[in-house]
């Protein structure tokens, strides 16, 4: 039998490594930006052309390379950082494995020029496909200049399965903000499709965070610090008014390295506990400066993932540094003891206090009260007050047997909002036929309970509600016929880059819906309008959750987006706490839902109502 196992030539090895490091244009931006803080630049200028399937350029003003090291660069596992095994757990650098720019050159067309600031003479090497086909001097700058060109242009199907032009460009937006954030003392330029989105200049991290995702976090940051034997933790975190309903404004760096950590992230959220809403997320970007021994930072090919030595002591510290910054950065409201200049015009302050005035006070009977020696809590009560007794015991008698007034929070039962309409077409099923207004019964202010013809049933009002809107706006939204309400005051919504453009994406969808928004520039969005019915103040709500659903879109979602949307909007304009008081609202409620064309499922699965029959009661009562 011949032998059957055989050494892959390095072209293959390459191209199955690049797969590994190289998934998507972002791959490589992450790579050439890692490699550029490297090699000690202090302005970096990353240019993108059609989402970096066309070029990826990096222009650094580091210290550049000899022709010897420029060409060494592109063998597999060639690195300066590693010379013994010790320096593989003191890591303390971006890149250090020797398979980036190995693996680029594998499925790209990749053009470097190099040059050291010692030198007379810079580097210029084209290759294609690891095959070098021109090597020779050059005239430049000192420092790098690195083309990226045709990304996977000779593995078509690793091409094929790219994403849309605005999915990978947010993804390369995504790996430009960890990098200019975990160093703010470098500046950074980012130039798309020859328009510059970002000049950042070299500064304090506030100012980064600003530049980077805009000007609605300037008053909403909070200094974090901690110092520890084991960790130094500093940076940001938001105020709670700040959280969002949006992932992806969340930052851990680990000695400048970007990381991912949910077991870290449940700290912050608990340092946040009773704070912000249960499906909100808080903003922070924290460092932590640690010992490089006591982490692993090699246990992912993209280095996103680390191990540390004592998991428990970083999430406690981390714990305390957040709960720590809130209670002490204002976080609760705080006593102010300054007069306000209208006090301040007052004559009563600015008049002189004269003799004449002491002796009119002391004859006050406050005066009196007060300045005899344990005399201040012997005010005398007022008639009026006497009876308190008596109007506490009212206040705890049974509200049965008599009349309650309504107080401002009873919600109107006319209420334009709540999904009841005035007149209702009733389903003919048999087993709604029978229900009357006189045998519904409101239990615990979130279902309803009512008798059919074959026993009972039980209605979550909130998913009946969710379940009729969906499918009124559904029709309105095949018909074409979606009201849209113009606010009073148009509102303005500044957005993270990324969330930007995942908003853009959707405007038409929106605007279908109800939505009147327009884009007003520079990441900011205008509210004209909003649907018809939608209650004031959900519409930012509505939002965010779309903006989370799209980043978390599964890639065959877009024909479904629609119902989707309508979906997310359906829950909005459902208020559970809207209690439903009246009979015939009650009835009303019950008659909309079954004729819906499906009456038994919210749009995302969830069980509506629940029928259980007399013999099942009867087995219940043995």
């Amino acid at each position: 039998m011949p032998d059957i196992i055989h050494l892959l030539t390095d072209h293959i090895a390459n191209q199955i490594a690049a797969g590994e490091v190289i998934q998507r244009p972002a791959s490589a931006v992450k790579e050439l930006l890692e490699n550029a803080v490297d090699a000690g630049a202090t302005e970096i200028h990353l240019i993108i052309k059609d989402a970096g399937k066309e070029l990826i350029q990096v222009i650094d003003n580091g210290k550049g390379m000899s022709p010897t090291d420029a060409r060494m660069s592109f063998e597999r596992h060639a690195t300066s950082k590693i010379r013994s095994i010790d320096d593989l757990f003191t890591i303390r650098t971006m890149g250090f494995r020797g398979e980036a720019l190995a693996s680029i050159a594998a499925v790209t067309q990749v053009e470097l020029k190099t040059k050291q600031a010692t030198s007379e003479a810079g580097t210029r090497i084209i290759i294609e496909g690891t095959e070098v086909k021109l090597q020779e001097p050059c005239a430049g700058n000192p420092g790098t200049n690195i083309s990226v060109k045709n990304l996977f242009y000779n593995v078509p199907a690793r091409r094929h399965f790219l994403k849309s032009t605005t999915t990978e460009l947010r993804h390369i937006l995504d790996e430009f903000t960890r990098v200019a954030l975990a160093y703010p003392n470098i500046g950074f330029r980012f130039t798309n499709n020859g328009t510059e989105q970002f000049h950042l200049v070299s500064g304090s991290l506030k100012a980064r965070i600003v530049g980077l995702l805009g000007n609605t976090y300037e008053k909403n940051l909070v200094p974090a610090e901690e110092d520890t034997d084991l960790v130094k933790i500093h940076g940001f975190i938001g105020k709670p008014e700040s959280a969002t309903r949006t992932r992806g404004m969340q930052f851990f760096f680990i000695n400048g390295r970007f990381i991912r950590n949910p077991y870290l992230n449940h700290a912050v959220i608990q340092a946040y506990e009773g704070l912000i809403e249960k499906e909100s997320f808080p903003f922070y970007v924290l460092f932590f400066e640690i010992d490089p021994k006591k982490v692993d930072v090699n246990v992912h090919p993209t280095k996103q993932e680390v191990k540390f030595e004592d998991d428990g002591m970083m999430y406690y510290y981390l714990k305390a540094a957040v709960k720590h910054a809130l209670a002490k950065y204002n976080i609760a409201p705080s006593l102010d003891f300054t007069l306000s200049p209208e006090i301040q015009q007052l004559s009563s302050v600015q008049m002189p206090f004269t003799e004449r005035n002491k002796e009119e006070t002391k004859k006050g009977y406050l005066y009196n009260t007060f300045s005899g020696k344990e005399q201040a809590h012997f005010i005398e009560r007022k008639d009026s007050l006497k009876r308190w007794k008596e109007l506490y015991e009212i206040a705890q008698t049974p509200a049965s047997g008599r009349e309650v007034p309504p107080t401002p929070d009873t919600p109107n039962q006319n209420n334009l909002s709540d999904p009841i309409p005035s007149q209702v077409n009733l389903h003919s099923s048999t087993e709604t036929s029978d229900v009357s207004s006189s045998n519904i019964m409101h239990l615990h202010g979130d279902m309803l309970v009512t008798s059919v013809k074959s026993g009972m049933m039980l209605i979550h009002i909130k998913r009946a509600q969710e379940r009729i809107w969906f499918e009124r706006l559904l029709e309105q939204w095949n018909n074409a016929e979606a009201a849209s309400q113009q606010v009073l005051f148009p509102t303005s919504y500044e957005l993270s880059p990324q969330d930007s453009l995942l908003l853009t994406q959707v405007l038409p969808d929106m605007a279908r819906m109800g939505f009147d928004i327009s884009p007003f520039g520079h990441n900011t969005f205008v509210l004209n309008g909003i649907p018809a019915g939608l209650p004031a103040g959900e519409e930012k709500y509505v939002l965010d959750e779309v903006v989370e659903h799209l980043k978390h879109e599964a890639p065959d979602a877009a024909s479904r987006r629609s119902e989707q949307l309508l979906a997310k909007m359906a829950r909005r304009l459902s208020r559970s706490r809207q209690a439903i008081l009246q009979p015939e609202v009650q009835q009303a409620l019950i008659d909309e839902l079954f004729a819906c064309t499906q009456p038994e499922y919210t749009p995302d699965g969830k069980k509506v109502f629940v029928l259980v029959k007399m013999d099942e009661l009867e087995n219940m009562l043995g």
